[in-house]
């Protein structure tokens, strides 16, 4: 805000984007009210005329905002003139306008070093500086901490539910996106339980590169016949412009050429405990390593595709706050996968695998060493991260730093 006119805090609703923006700003028009915007839909530039920073919350009601503020920068507004907050994309409106004029921001729900669990001892932007730094550090969080974890979700205001209340309040989100969120976006529902059977099911691939058909087959809940690609198109369109979906792009490597490299993303949803709960699954459940979640077919537990979701939301927290990019890494034929790879401006990377056990054996890092193989230099680090309790180098070189331990 120091040096920027104005900025887009993006994100799913109940992230914090309100109330970050709200400290910042000394004019808030919050557009989710309906007499607000009504009164800004009548006059849009009158919520330009408040002594700034002008925080427009949820301006998105009103989409003839974003041309005025990006009218105003031309213009010449200040730095620090403008914020705006937005939990969804209008559909034909550019929410990534480049260089001058409104910067988006993405804001996720928290990440485990932001939840006050444990103190962080390894930091992910020293390790894309190519420091190569000691890693060290121990904690006594456990597999149970974890689940724990996951189930709790990032959303800062459910943060210290549990139990009944915690399901109700996802719930409750899960049933505004249905109930209003959709409609609010131009898509009324005509059959709710279709799309939670299809949100289920997408819940069940988080971690996994599964086709949307593969998606869609697992969607009929064992009852008539699947929904059509004209019904599951616009969930997907819609649930993406809420921000629920967070898919994980496919790694395409400038500075090196690997052969055959899959280009599906890979699944995810904003916060872990959206599949859970969307699954149904307690900590019980996730613990037993039974056959939960098997709607999609997978390698390993639901519970290693939950912590992998929940690595990966903390990993894009910390990686944009280094200006980097999270991708994940599959040959074609599926014969190597890293989880993820984050990648500086340059293209350089580091490869990091999420594992759910405490010990790392020669297995859970051949797919990183044959990563460092193929593109040598272009490597910085390796990392895997586990449920164990101390942060160390392998002889090998390879650090292997508890989740809860790593941070910005």
């Amino acid at each position: 805000m120091d040096a920027l006119p104005a900025v887009a805090v993006v994100g799913a609703k109940g992230v914090g984007k309100t109330a970050t923006a709200s400290r910042r700003a000394a004019a808030v028009h919050a557009l989710d009210d309906p007499a607000q915007r009504s009164v800004a839909a009548a006059d849009p530039a009158r919520l330009l005329q408040s002594p700034p920073p002008v925080l427009i919350d949820e301006w998105q009601f009103v989409p003839e905002c974003w041309d005025l503020v990006r009218r105003a920068v031309d213009a010449g507004a200040a730095p620090g003139s403008f914020l705006l907050t937005g939990s969804a994309s209008p559909a034909g409106v550019e929410t990534h306008s480049g260089a001058g004029r409104i910067v988006s921001v993405r804001m996720r729900p928290l990440a485990l070093s932001e939840r006050g669990v444990e103190q962080p001892t390894v930091s992910l932007g020293k390790l894309l500086g190519g420091e190569r730094p000691p890693i060290e550090g121990r904690t006594e969080l456990a597999l149970k901490d974890y689940v724990a974890e996951i189930l709790g979700s990032g959303f800062p205001g459910m943060r210290g539910l549990s139990g009944r209340p915690m399901r109700a309040q996802l719930d409750g989100y899960l049933d505004r996106i249905v109930d209003r969120d959709f409609p609010e976006l131009g898509h009324p529902i005509r059959n709710p339980i279709g799309l939670r059977r299809w949100m289920a099911a997408y819940a069940a691939a988080s971690s996994t590169t599964a086709s949307f058909e593969t998606i869609r087959d697992a969607a009929t809940g064992g009852e008539g016949e699947k929904p059509a690609k004209t019904t599951t198109q616009p969930y997907r369109d819609v649930l993406e412009r809420l921000w629920i979906l967070d898919p994980v792009p496919a790694w395409a490597p400038t500075r090196n050429r690997i052969r055959r490299l899959s280009s599906p993303p890979k699944h995810q949803l904003a916060d872990p405990a959206l599949a859970a709960r969307l699954l149904g699954l307690d900590a019980d459940a996730l613990l037993s390593g039974g056959d939960v979640g098997s709607l999609i077919p997978r390698d390993g537990t639901l519970l290693g595709a939950l912590f992998e979701s929940l690595c990966t939301l903390s990993m894009r927290v910390y990686a944009q706050a280094s200006e980097a990019r999270i991708f994940h890494l599959r040959t074609s034929g599926g014969e190597h996968e890293v989880d993820l790879v984050v990648e500086r401006e340059d293209g350089r990377v580091l490869a990091v695998e999420c594992k759910l056990t405490r010990d790392v054996r020669a297995d859970d890092v051949r797919h990183l060493n044959w990563l460092g193989e193929q593109i040598g230099d272009s490597l910085i680090d390796k990392v895997v991260l586990t449920t164990g309790v101390e942060a160390y180098r392998r002889p090998d070189g390879i650090a292997v730093v508890p989740a809860a331990l790593i941070g910005v």
